[in-house]
């Protein structure tokens, strides 16, 4: 079958109904460029992301059987978090914009861009530990009764989270402790080593994982079953899914403001909920699709993987491009935000330390996020 050919057969609402979600592309491109409706852009966006990030999972998955698990869920998380990477980018850009602007609505708008990257950054990481991989604990559950996946993977993700969860903890009690002046530059120049520290650590992990001790990342058993497209069909079909969802998230983050003020939603709930909801579909149906077919490594590589990038390598790079904008993104994401994260580590890495998941352990991570989600909605 010609290249050409496979991505056609992916995109056919014939193979999945969701592809029938893809007309919330030119449907995105017509409010935003042509009736210049930026509230009905920003839900046409966040819709034309599902299916792009379906497309990217599919590809993801073909990879991860030509090649190994650890791997494809790597590469999963790297391209699930391509929405929040652009998303976050484009704020900052935004808030760059607005200070060097130097009028006082530049200036609000800055600081709405600011909390509004560090929301989806919590969010990113609330989402992939408690809804994410709780639906993929319930999904696998209703067909298996017990299923097990390496603890290992448990082990140095976990401890890579609960590392960044102390380096957002630090800054909030720093600021408290010092006040001031001086407790906000403290926690700046706190945040940009803290940042430098964690890239170095996520690049160390990565070495750790797929170099020093890639045996204790093996899968047991192989794959049961044939991949359906070839190794370069699935990257290219990977490579366009990542470029539309890209654009999509370049039109939602640009009508943000503009659709938060016509809803009436806070920008905090957008931030933490509406967005990583959206921009984290990839992990959502690849990582449940696989947890049915008993592939439970692939499905927490998936789903702890990418929270762990996000908070080891997406937010400390956000907060190094920010300082070389002059951008004041620190890991000081407030006090709510802090704790909810630090709790959601905490459960995940409770809940999963024995390697082994069933439905009731799903439905306790979503019941997690139900209420953390509703704190967010009601915050003023």
């Amino acid at each position: 079958m010609s290249t050409s050919a496979s991505i056609l057969k992916a995109i056919n609402p014939r193979t999945t109904k969701l592809n029938l979600l893809l007309i919330a592309v030119p449907l995105t491109w017509y409010f935003a460029y042509i009736a210049n409706d930026s509230t009905a852009a920003f839900f046409a966006s966040m819709v034309a992301i599902m299916p792009l990030a379906f497309l990217m999972g599919r590809a993801t998955e073909e990879i991860a059987l030509q090649t190994s698990d650890s791997l494809g869920g790597l590469l999963n998380a790297t391209f699930g978090n391509a929405a929040e990477f652009i998303i976050a980018l484009f704020a900052i850009i935004a808030a760059y914009e607005g200070i060097t602007s130097g009028t006082e609505v530049g200036l609000e708008t800055s600081k709405t861009m600011v909390h509004l990257v560090q929301a989806s950054l919590i969010g990113s990481i609330l989402g992939n530990l408690l809804l994410v991989m709780g639906l993929a604990f319930v999904w696998g559950g209703i067909h298996y009764e017990e299923q097990s996946f390496s603890q290992t993977q448990v082990s140095a993700n976990g401890s890579l989270l609960l590392l960044a969860v102390m380096v957002l903890v630090v800054p909030t009690v720093f600021h408290s402790a010092v006040g001031g002046s001086e407790g906000a530059s403290g926690v700046e120049n706190l945040s940009h080593i803290a940042a430098l520290v964690l890239l170095v650590l996520y690049v160390l992990f990565l070495l750790f994982q797929f170099k020093t001790h890639s045996h204790l990342f093996a899968t047991e058993g192989g794959h049961d079953e044939e991949s359906t497209t070839s190794k370069k069909d699935a990257m290219i079909l990977l490579v366009l899914a990542t470029i539309f969802v890209s654009w999509m998230a370049e039109i939602l983050v640009g009508s943000v403001e503009v659709a938060a003020a016509e809803v009436g939603l806070p920008h905090i709930f957008i931030g933490v909920i509406l967005l990583p909801l959206f921009g984290n579909a990839a992990e959502h149906f690849t990582a449940v699709s696989v947890a049915a077919k008993d592939k439970m490594d692939l499905s927490f590589a998936i789903s702890m993987g990418s929270s762990t990038q996000i908070a080891v390598f997406v937010a400390p790079l956000m907060v190094v491009i920010a300082w070389a904008l002059g951008v004041p993104l620190t890991f000081e994401f407030g006090v709510l935000e802090t704790v909810a994260v630090f709790m959601a580590v905490m459960i995940a890495n409770l809940i999963a330390a024995d390697g082994k998941s069933n439905w009731l352990e799903g439905a306790m991570l979503l019941g997690t996020y139900v209420v953390l989600g509703a704190a967010f909605l009601f915050h003023p």
